[in-house]
């Protein structure tokens, strides 16, 4: 796990479902740790998150997409998790709905045959 940001330019070149996908991972990453008691691996997790959550947001206004509205929703609910006290009520639901973009991307792929 980095603290390095990610680069923006790369991180443009991925679509919706790649970028929601690669946030899927440091979701779980985050939530593991939570579960773990690890505030330290959770919080670099949580900043990792956070930037993605950023670059993404970032390319989707200059795109003006329609689709900004959901990631903050995502990127909201995501922190809820975490500072609002209903982890353990939310935290496997989160999970289920990141993992479905990194599930998508997986399978856009095998289709393209990448």
């Amino acid at each position: 796990m980095s603290n390095k940001p990610i680069d923006r330019e790369a991180w443009a070149r991925f679509d919706i479902f790649e970028q929601m996908g690669n946030i899927s991972s440091e979701v779980g990453r985050s939530i593991a740790a939570e579960r773990r008691g690890n505030i330290k691996r959770r919080d670099a997790a949580i900043e990792r998150a956070l930037d993605l959550f950023d670059a993404t947001q970032e390319q989707l206004v200059r795109e003006r997409s329609p689709r900004l509205r959901e990631v903050l929703y995502a990127r909201n609910e995501y922190l809820r998790l975490f500072y609002d006290g209903t982890f353990d009520a939310d935290a496997e639901a989160l999970e289920r709905y990141f993992n479905n973009f990194a599930i998508a991307a997986r399978l856009r792929h095998e289709r393209q045959g990448e």
